[in-house]
């Protein structure tokens, strides 16, 4: 009988290593905040010293969107339209911020070793022995 992956590298290894990486990510990605500074009057970018807002971006979206819906095959129509949709998302996620909660040392090692642990044996696993 093959173990994981058609190797026989063992099942068993496979499942303990899977489990203990799932967990260790699960424990690492529950203990990071994540804040937004995101509003329609936050500066996505600066263009030149001059900041561009959310509330900016849709203007050229606006026109992008009734270019398109007067005739559907205008090219700067769809530019327009995808351009400010990408520059949207875009300036969310860079306003985003991450931070880690505050936790003890034992904490954050036995994050670390279930994580790294985990993925050694589940990749140990798959190779042939």
């Amino acid at each position: 009988m093959r173990g994981a992956g058609g190797t026989t590298g063992g099942s068993g290894r496979f499942i303990i290593g899977l489990i203990m990486l799932c967990g260790g990510l699960y424990l690492l990605f529950n203990s990071i905040n994540v804040y937004s500074s995101y509003g329609f009057g936050a500066r996505l970018y600066s263009v030149g010293g001059y900041r561009v807002t959310s509330g900016m971006v849709m203007i050229p979206f606006m026109f992008g969107v009734g270019m398109v819906f007067y005739n559907a095959r205008n090219y700067l129509g769809w530019l327009l339209a995808g351009g400010s949709l990408v520059a949207l998302v875009f300036g969310v996620i860079s306003s985003i911020q991450f931070t880690f909660q505050s936790m003890s040392a034992f904490d954050l090692i036995v994050i670390l070793v279930l994580s790294v642990g985990g993925l050694g044996l589940f990749l140990s696993s798959l190779k042939s022995a």
